[in-house]
């Protein structure tokens, strides 16, 4: 058919921190800790920056069919025509133009399942900060 949405079996969860040191050994580096303090590489934990989440969803929507292969399966996933989808977007590129970022907002929230908007809105033309730019 054309634009389906393929899902992979990834296999069991990775630690980020674990494929960090993985990689650095197998770049033929050290790690260097409290451990090791003459190794290459220092690992650090910054946190989640602004918009980052722990878990990914790797599917939104409900009961994937199976394919020929037993770990990808094909996602059933809703979808606008593209004349519906175009008027959408339109209406979102209008309020962006416009710097609504709450019309935006709403737009998305109606275009994208599972899109939610609790976050703050860090545009800074919405929000009226004022920033020093060099000349």
């Amino acid at each position: 058919d054309g634009g389906d949405v393929f899902l992979l079996d990834m296999g069991e969860p990775v630690r980020i921190a674990d494929l960090a040191r993985k990689m650095v050994e197998l770049s033929g580096l050290a790690v260097r800790d409290d451990n090791n303090p003459d190794g290459d590489i220092e690992l650090s934990v910054t946190g989640l920056r602004p918009g980052e989440k722990l878990y990914e969803e790797l599917l939104i929507g409900d009961n994937p069919k199976t394919t020929e292969h037993p770990r990808i399966m094909k996602a059933r996933e809703d979808f606008l025509l593209w004349p519906e989808l175009l008027k959408r977007l339109n209406a979102l590129n209008a309020a962006l133009d416009r710097n609504d970022m709450i019309a935006a907002r709403a737009i998305l929230a109606e275009l994208v399942s599972g899109y939610s908007s609790t976050g703050e809105v860090s545009d800074l033309a919405f929000t009226g900060i004022k920033t020093n730019t060099a000349a």
